[in-house]
């Protein structure tokens, strides 16, 4: 099985604790999730962000229901998490986020590494849906996370090679 990536980066002008501290909420991933998705956290309040902690989410993914449940598996603020999916449409995901200081502001840098399942028809699909998806989602987001932290939108793909 491929192991596919996308990378991508946004800069802010705000601190890495300024901007470390949006994405420390997990419920802010419902704000910064296209609405298409219908995404909503399920893990009660409070969610104490650290090294291990189980987070459970609800979507909507091309009209269908899914679960997806994450682990955080480094957490290392303010300049770095990784959420890993025990649960979801993913044989693979591992969402890393990095928050680096630069230029009076914040390089926020996402690496996703995933494969999709069933062989050659998970495949068939990524590059017919999920590839062109998985832009959408964090062009979206990026927008969405410039307006959480009430700043102007910069941000750029590093790779789009493969998502």
């Amino acid at each position: 099985m491929t192991v596919h990536a996308l990378e991508c980066e946004q800069w802010v002008r705000c601190s890495p604790e300024t901007t470390f501290e949006l994405f420390s909420d997990a419920f802010a991933l419902e704000r910064i999730t296209p609405p298409w998705l219908s995404i909503r956290v399920l893990s009660s309040r409070p969610i104490e962000m650290r090294a291990g902690v189980l987070i459970t989410y609800a979507l909507r993914l091309h009209g269908l229901p899914l679960k997806w449940l994450t682990r955080i598996e480094v957490w290392d603020p303010p300049y770095r998490f990784v959420d890993v999916q025990l649960q979801g449409p993913y044989r693979q995901w591992v969402h890393s986020h990095t928050f680096v200081p630069q230029n009076a502001g914040t390089a926020i840098v996402d690496r996703v590494r995933y494969q999709l399942p069933l062989g050659a028809l998970g495949e068939l699909a990524r590059m017919t849906i999920v590839r062109r998806d998985l832009e959408r989602i964090f062009d979206y987001r990026q927008g969405a996370v410039a307006r959480a932290l009430g700043v102007p939108r910069e941000a750029r793909f590093l790779s789009r090679k493969a998502p």
